[in-house]
């Protein structure tokens, strides 16, 4: 069969699994080319998905899915649209066809697009593919979902250790691709069964369940939807352990408590269980437990703003210290049963990370600093786990994975995937290993300031099939500026209401978070990877030397170059004032703050732990009494000298801050996550439309 041809513009290579245009070179699962290349050979013929399917996957039974899956990538890497299908066109109970022109590559001919002249290089399409259109297609990203992670890997090497070893792909194998949402997979001690999360797709809530890898049978082993934190299995298999967190019935110094629960395994596989209460914390948080023996579980407790690892005694209801660290943070760790080592990631001096490699009772074996290669940002934290390579760890930062050994040094893994994935999580035989990947999917919603009904109503400014956030009006103009992820890294984009265009250009894997306009409309500040950079109009930036990662931006005063932020001292999480041209920090409080800003007249209002809101004062802040039950996750936001929020119960509400006027504007949908801003006539908010994730595993060679 011929290996090389052309559709349109799009140079397609079977022998590397790619398809090239304008030197802009994407990788595909093989399958997928495999479709392509059948609708190429009967090209503007409507073929019926029987007749694909028996084509592609010959001797092999999969489900329809399965086809709308590669079709969805290939439109994707063709930069086609779903709704407008310019080359794969969809044929309503008929099938497929490929409506763009071909051209066959001659068989003896072996010449990639870079090696193409002009005298041999065949004429483009005079009808070049349209580049890919903001749309939602009615398929989204879940036909795209599965499709993502092999990018030749099936002959690729993963790992490249210092060792001879190699670690390679056999296989890819999706394990709970449905339209829930699916995380914290690991493996039972005799890797015959899969844990994992599925959540409720109408509250933040999730059961656990487990499914048997050789039969695929699924059995949910938790009876209620609850926040349950990661599970871990007993040296046994018989009894899981995992953090579930509840609303505290009378919360006294935090509004959360969180408890260790226990469930019998056997038994929730026969039928769904309650589990067991065997540790209970109101004051402090505990999280990611780890059986050290079957009488001992290690957690990660926080206690005066820091965490320590201690390790708690099932039998006698006692917690002892396993390791904590004073002038820095534990950010991970994991267990290795079979070597008897805690390897523990920690933020430590001159806010670099170090990796301290401990036996079971806490004594230090070894400690070195983490190296960063110039591919991961400096203040980025990592959460590796153990590997089968002997002295490795493994860890993803989204979408590329490294391995870590022992003594600090981290390698890169050959290729990177398609879309973010968690770090690896490997079978007890070492032959496998489990991944959970997938995309968050949310757009801009505006609504009217003042609702003449109390039915709210919605207009969609930006949408795509990936995540649009963090929506801000222009001071004094008409633009507007947005965290957007349809490029594949999440970047700023800039609208004039018609056509958007992307502003920054940040690398693979960089960490966007916060951004704010300038009072003169004309610059923003952007808090990427936890430094902060300043961006023109142009796209020109300027990054801002700072001492200490930002973990939250919260407020830009341009004129006076001053920032509300959440900064990292000494591992301890810091409310700070930051001068931007002297890199000076004024410390402002003392507890513990989750969002801020300042409003018109200059007042600083806060909400802290307990989602309670404080308004500075001459002598102490004041406790603003009306929003006691006001604050949510759904932040606040500002116009004026107004605060606008929305509460627990989806209320959008407003307060004066001069009159003192409190007001219920309307109820919004359950899936509005966040008001974004506000100006004199409408109010941006950020509406979630999936958050697929899904347990993938991948088989190892021999």
């Amino acid at each position: 069969m011929t290996q090389q041809y052309w559709v349109g513009e799009f140079f397609v290579d079977l022998s590397r699994n790619q398809i090239t245009v304008e030197e802009e070179i994407k990788t595909l699962a093989p399958k997928a080319l495999s479709v392509l290349t059948v609708l190429a050979q009967h090209q503007g013929q409507v073929l019926s998905q029987d007749m694909l399917l028996d084509q592609v996957w010959q001797d092999t039974v999969v489900s329809p899915n399965t086809l709308q899956r590669c079709i969805a990538q290939l439109r994707k890497a063709l930069g086609d649209d779903g709704k407008e299908q310019h080359i794969i066109k969809t044929h309503a109970k008929k099938g497929y066809s490929l409506e763009c022109e071909v051209r066959w590559q001659a068989q003896s001919q072996s010449t990639t697009p870079e090696q193409h002249t002009e005298n041999t290089q065949p004429e483009p399409n005079p009808t070049p593919a349209p580049a890919q259109v903001r749309s939602r297609s009615q398929f989204g990203f879940a036909l795209f979902a599965a499709a993502f992670f092999i990018v030749g890997l099936a002959a690729s090497v993963l790992f490249e250790p210092s060792s001879s070893a190699q670690l390679t792909i056999s296989e890819f194998r999706p394990l709970t691709a449905t339209d829930n949402r699916e995380v914290a997979g690991i493996y039972s001690p005799d890797g015959e069964y899969i844990v994992f999360h599925r959540y409720s797709t109408e509250v933040c809530r999730n059961n656990i369940w487990a499914k048997r890898i050789d039969t695929q049978q699924e059995f949910r082993l938790t009876d209620n939807l609850d926040i349950n934190g990661q599970h871990q299995f007993s040296p046994d298999g018989k009894t899981l352990a995992f953090v579930q967190t509840s609303n505290c019935i009378q919360p006294v110094t935090q509004k959360l408590c969180y408890h260790l629960m226990t469930l019998d395994f056997d038994k929730a596989l026969q039928s769904p269980q309650t589990p067991t209460r065997v540790l209970e914390c109101k004051n402090s948080q505990i999280r990611e437990p780890q059986w050290l023996d079957s009488d001992h579980i290690a957690l990660l407790q926080k206690t005066h703003e820091r965490w320590k690892l201690i390790r708690y005694s099932l039998q006698d209801n006692t917690s002892t210290p396993l390791y904590e660290v004073s002038d820095g943070d534990i950010i991970s760790y994991d267990y290795s049963r079979k070597d008897g080592l805690l390897a523990v990631v920690r933020l430590g001096e001159g806010s670099h990370h170090y990796l301290d490699m401990l036996k079971p009772n806490g004594e230090q074996v070894s400690s070195h600093r983490i190296h960063y290669p110039n591919t991961i940002a400096p203040f980025k934290s990592i959460y590796p786990n153990f590997s089968p390579y002997e002295n490795q760890l493994a860890f993803s930062t989204g979408r590329q994975l490294y391995t870590l050994t022992y003594q600090g040094q981290v390698n890169p893994v050959t290729l990177p995937v398609d879309e973010p994935m968690g770090s690896p999580v490997f079978h007890p035989s070492g032959s496998r290993m489990l991944v959970i990947k997938g995309q968050y999917d949310s757009d801009i919603y505006a609504m009217p300031l003042h609702q003449a009904t109390q039915v709210p109503t919605h207009q969609i400014l930006e949408r795509s099939n990936r995540e649009e956030s963090n929506a801000l009006f222009q001071p004094g103009g008409d633009l507007l500026a947005f965290n957007s992820a349809r490029s594949g890294q999440m970047q700023i984009w800039l609208s004039d209401g018609q056509v958007p265009r992307q502003l920054s250009n940040f690398p693979m894997d960089t960490s966007l978070y916060e951004t704010h306009w300038s009072a003169d409309g004309t610059q923003l500040l952007a808090n990427t990877d936890k430094t902060l950079v300043r961006f023109n109009l142009d796209g020109s930036q300027h990054t801002v030397p700072l001492d200490y990662p930002v973990v939250q931006l919260f407020h830009w005063d341009s004129r006076n170059q001053t920032a509300l932020s959440l900064i990292r001292v000494n591992g301890i999480l810091t409310f700070a004032e930051l001068d931007l041209n002297t890199a000076d920090v004024r410390i402002l409080k003392d507890r513990d703050v989750t969002w801020a800003l300042k409003t018109a007249d200059g007042s600083l209002v806060y909400t802290d732990h307990m989602d309670r809101f404080w308004r500075s004062g001459p002598v102490e802040d004041q406790l603003i009494e009306p929003l006691l039950t006001q604050g949510s996750e759904r932040l606040f936001t500002a116009f004026d000298n107004t605060l606008y929020g929305i509460n627990e119960d989806a209320q959008l509400w407003s307060y004066d801050l001069h009159s003192g006027d409190f007001e219920i504007i309307t109820t919004v949908a359950n899936d509005i996550i966040r008001i974004s801003a506000v100006n004199d006539a409408q109010i941006l908010l950020i509406k979630q439309l999936t958050s697929r994730k899904e347990v993938v595993e991948l088989l190892l060679a021999d």
